[in-house]
């Protein structure tokens, strides 16, 4: 079998050959994709819904990649305000949340618009606007390599904290098949807790209007920022934010704060600075070129784009060297939000 170039398969369309590609778009072929590794003797495969979270790299991979493209949502009642959702892995998280608005069930609505999979999310531990996949993420269905088994996982076991998970911290071990959700049946959002989201709904904090309305929100504020991938828009070869909002001390936090950074804590009690702040701060502007082929988004710092020239190696060395700049700038480190595939 000739080998599949990983480039077609991620945002960025960046990345040299995979070895072998397989694509489960039916949940019922698990069990083929599983004996079709087995056979070839192979260590557990890297795997990618949407490859919006990406850097393939230039030289390829060497193993099998499997391409999660399973599709559906089922819904079953807990109690009377709770639904269990459980979604195919590689539902669109977008399409996912679409669903949920139209069916009157919070606790995901402020994930509108983020891009890739729903199995993908929980690995990410995937959130914005105040709201993140912990919050509702009741259990996983996921396959262990090393048992040769399906496992559930409840939530608590997933190890959900900021941007980071069990699947995360130990890669290769499973590949999550479904996640189940439970979301409350209620015309009402989750508390608004998200400065921007505020602002363009024009409520105050703590205010909870239709879930639809909040969905509608967020998608037009991710538009307005440069945060929804059109295809063919001139930013539209990006991974989203390339680096995560850093940890910084309660020093450094009143410290930077005093002269205009973001500082929140996140769910953890951490306190974490703005990574897009940081990079401002050592001169980047939305639209600043930084190598060839590779700039600042128009509308957004946090943001890097590619186009032609562009490749694997120059956007990881273009990461390394803002990451320097910023440390020697400020003493505080920042790390990639993108995963590397390949070598």
């Amino acid at each position: 079998m000739a080998p599949t170039t990983l480039a077609p398969l991620t945002t960025l369309r960046l990345g040299g050959p995979a070895d072998r590609v397989l694509t489960v778009a039916d949940p019922a072929d698990w069990a083929d994709t599983v004996h079709a590794i087995d056979q070839h003797d192979e260590p557990a495969p890297a795997v990618l819904g949407g490859g919006s979270n990406v850097i393939a790299s230039d030289a390829g991979h060497r193993g099998t990649v499997v391409v999660m493209n399973t599709r559906g949502i089922t819904a079953e009642r807990v109690d009377d305000r709770t639904v269990a959702v459980t979604v195919q892995a590689g539902h669109p998280l977008t399409d996912l949340v679409a669903w949920a608005a139209a069916e009157h069930l919070a606790g995901i609505e402020c994930l509108a618009g983020i891009p890739g999979t729903a199995g993908a999310a929980p690995v990410q531990n995937a959130g914005a606007y105040g709201q993140q996949v912990s919050d509702t993420l009741h259990h996983v269905t996921a396959w262990h390599w090393q048992d040769g088994a399906l496992q559930v996982l409840p939530a608590h076991g997933c190890h959900l904290r900021y941007r980071q998970s069990l699947f995360k911290a130990r890669p290769g071990r499973w590949t999550i098949l479904t996640a189940t959700f439970h979301l409350t049946r209620t015309n009402q959002a989750a508390a608004v807790a998200y400065r921007p989201l505020e602002d363009e709904l024009g409520v105050p904090v703590g205010a909870r209007p239709p879930v639809a309305e909040v969905t509608a929100a967020v998608l037009a504020n991710r538009h307005g920022r440069g945060l929804l991938l059109h295809p063919h828009g001139p930013d539209a070869r990006q991974v989203g934010s390339v680096f995560l909002n850093p940890p910084v001390t309660a020093a450094d936090a009143a410290r930077w704060s005093a002269v205009g950074c973001s500082v929140h804590t996140d769910s953890d009690g951490r306190l974490r600075a703005s990574a897009g702040w940081l990079l401002e701060h050592i001169g980047c502007r939305p639209g600043h070129r930084l190598a060839d082929g590779i700039r600042c988004s128009q509308r957004r710092t946090l943001t890097l784009t590619v186009h032609d020239g562009a490749t694997a190696a120059s956007l990881r060395a273009v990461l390394g060297t803002l990451a320097q700049d910023v440390h020697k700038a400020t003493g505080i480190e920042l790390t990639p939000e993108p995963v590397v595939l390949g070598t």
